[in-house]
C-alpha cells in the first residue's frame, strides 16, 4: 500500500475533502427474509424467549425467595467486570449492540441452553452406569466444561461472522468473550446463590456458617473472572484469526479452535479441583487461576498500548495529505489527550458536539487500524470502500472534533526544552541569534516559556475565539 492516500483521479483513490462519497452502486432488492429488521426481530425473540424460559427454570429450582436473593447478590460483580471491558474497548469502541447482544446471549441462549444439555447428559451418564456420585463429577469435570465453553464461544462466532467490521483485533474477541462469559455468570450466579438459600432455610443455618456466605465468597468475592477468564481465551483464539490474512485460511480456523481447547482445559481444571482433596481449589486458584489471571491482564494492557502506537504511526500519512491537521494523530494516539478533547467539546459544545468528537477518535482509530492492515498485505477487498467511508465520516464531523482535538493537544503536548549549541551564534542575542531552530515549533513549542519555542500568539491554531463552537 502506498505511504500515502492516493491522488484524486488515479484507481483506487479516495474523494477530495469537502466531497462525500459516492456511493458504488445500488444495492439490489433483497428477499423479505434478508432485511435487516426480520434478522434483528428474530434475533430478539429469541433471546427474549431464552430468558423467559431461563428465568422459569431457576426460579422454579431457587423458589421466588431465593431467586430474588440470588438476583441481588449475583448482580454484585456485574458492573465491575462489564466497566473493565468497556476500558478496554475504549480505543476503538465497539457499537453498543454488540456488547447488548453478547450480555443478553451469555445471560439467556447460552444459559439455557448449558441447562439443558448438562441436565440430560449427567442423568444418560447417571443411567448408563447406575451411579450418580460418578455421573455429577464427570458431567462438573468434562461434559460442563464442553458444553458451557462451546455455547459462549457461539456469540463471538457470531459477532466475528455477521459484524466482520467491528471485529478487527485481539481486544475486540476479549470484549465480546469477556460480556458473553459475564452474563453467562450472572445467571448461574443466581442458580447457585439460590439454591444455596434455599438449603439454608432447610437447615436453618444463617450468618458466616451459612451455604450461602461461603457460596457468595466462593463465587463473587474470589472468583468473579472465572467463567470470564475461561471465554476470553477463545476470544483470543478469534482475535489472532482476524488479524490474519484472508489467505490463511488454515490459521484463521485453527487459532479460534486452539483458543477454545484451552478455555474447556482451563474450566475443566477449574471445576475438577473441589475432586483433588480438601486444599485442591485453593492449590488451583492460587497456582493457575491467579497466574493465568494476571498474564492475561497483562496481554490486554499492552495490546492496548500497542494500539494507541498503532495509531499515532498511521494517521500521519492522511494528515499529510489534508484529511487531518498536523497534531491530531498525537491527540488520538493519546487516551488522555481523548478525554480532554471530548471535555471540551461538552463544556462548549453541549452533548452533542461530545457526541460527535468521540465518534471522530473512533472513526479516526478504525482508519488507522485498517491501514495498518493494509500495509501489512491483511486488508480485505473492501478496503478502498472502508477507507472512503471512514475519511467521509471524519470529514463531516472536522467542524465540531477538530477545535476540541487542537486544545487537547495543546493541554497534554509534553514540553521539550531546547538544546543549546555548544558554539556561538550570530545575528542576534541568545544561543541561536533570536532564531528558533527547525524541529522546535510544533506540538512541543507551544508552551511560550523560556526554551519551549515561539510564543502562543505565534501557533498557527491560536486564532481560535474562547468558544469555537459559537458562531
Amino acid at each position: 500500500m502506498a505511504s500515502s492516500p492516493p491522488r484524486p483521479g488515479c484507481p483506487g483513490a479516495v474523494p477530495q475533502p469537502g466531497v462525500p462519497p459516492r456511493p458504488d452502486g445500488a444495492l439490489r432488492h433483497a428477499h423479505w427474509w434478508q432485511r435487516p429488521w426480520v434478522r434483528y426481530g428474530a434475533l430478539v425473540a429469541l433471546l427474549a424467549l431464552s430468558g423467559l424460559v431461563i428465568l422459569a427454570l431457576v426460579r422454579e429450582q431457587t423458589g421466588t425467595e431465593g431467586f430474588l436473593v440470588g438476583l441481588g447478590l449475583a448482580v454484585l460483580p456485574v458492573p465491575l467486570l462489564l466497566a473493565a471491558f468497556r476500558w478496554l474497548d475504549r480505543v476503538e469502541p465497539g457499537p453498543w449492540q454488540n456488547l447488548l447482544f453478547s450480555f443478553a446471549w451469555g445471560a439467556c441462549a447460552a444459559a439455557l441452553m448449558a441447562i439443558v444439555a448438562n441436565s440430560f447428559a449427567t442423568q444418560w451418564i447417571a443411567t448408563a452406569t447406575a451411579d450418580p456420585s460418578s455421573a455429577d463429577t464427570l458431567g462438573a469435570t468434562v461434559i460442563a466444561p464442553v458444553v458451557e465453553e462451546t455455547v459462549k464461544a457461539a456469540a463471538v462466532l457470531l459477532v466475528f461472522l455477521f459484524r466482520r467490521r467491528d471485529f478487527t483485533g485481539l481486544l475486540d474477541g476479549v470484549v465480546i468473550a469477556g460480556v458473553t462469559a459475564t452474563g453467562f455468570a450472572f445467571t448461574e450466579n443466581i442458580l447457585y446463590l439460590g439454591t444455596a438459600f434455599g438449603t439454608d432455610r432447610l437447615t436453618g443455618d444463617s450468618g458466616l456458617a451459612s451455604v450461602t456466605a461461603a457460596t457468595f465468597f466462593v463465587r463473587i468475592v474470589m472468583s468473579p473472572f472465572a467463567h470470564p477468564l475461561f471465554t476470553v481465551l477463545t476470544g483470543i483464539g478469534f482475535g489472532i484469526s482476524a488479524l490474519c490474512a484472508q489467505r490463511q485460511r488454515v490459521r484463521r480456523v485453527l487459532l479460534p479452535l486452539c483458543g477454545l481447547l484451552l478455555a474447556m482445559g482451563m474450566h475443566a481444571l477449574w471445576n475438577g479441583s473441589s475432586a483433588l482433596g480438601d486444599h485442591g481449589f485453593f492449590v488451583v486458584y492460587l497456582v493457575f487461576m491467579v497466574p493465568a489471571f494476571g498474564v492475561l491482564t497483562w496481554l490486554v494492557v499492552w495490546t492496548r498500548q500497542r494500539e494507541l502506537r498503532t495509531v499515532r504511526a498511521e494517521l500521519p500519512a492522511y494528515a499529510v495529505a489534508g484529511w487531518l491537521r498536523p497534531m491530531e494523530p498525537f491527540a488520538l494516539g493519546s487516551m488522555r489527550a481523548r478525554r480532554v478533547a471530548r471535555r471540551y467539546a461538552r463544556r462548549h459544545g453541549g452533548r452533542a458536539a461530545a457526541r460527535a468528537v468521540a465518534q471522530y477518535e473512533a472513526y479516526a482509530t478504525s482508519l488507522a487500524f485498517l491501514r495498518h492492515r493494509g500495509r501489512l498485505g491483511r486488508a480485505g477487498p473492501d478496503f478502498t470502500v472502508r477507507e472512503r467511508e471512514l475519511l467521509g465520516e471524519l470529514w463531516h464531523r472536522r467542524e465540531a472534533a477538530r477545535p476540541a482535538l487542537d486544545h487537547a493537544a495543546r493541554a497534554t503536548a509534553p514540553p521539550v526544552p531546547a538544546a543549546f549549541a555548544p558554539w556561538p551564534a550570530y545575528g542576534g542575542h541568545g544561543p541561536y541569534g533570536g532564531h528558533v531552530p527547525h524541529g522546535f515549533q510544533g506540538a512541543q513549542g507551544m508552551r511560550g516559556s523560556h526554551g519551549y519555542g515561539p510564543p502562543p500568539q505565534a501557533h498557527p491554531y491560536s486564532a481560535y475565539p474562547p468558544n469555537p463552537y459559537r458562531s
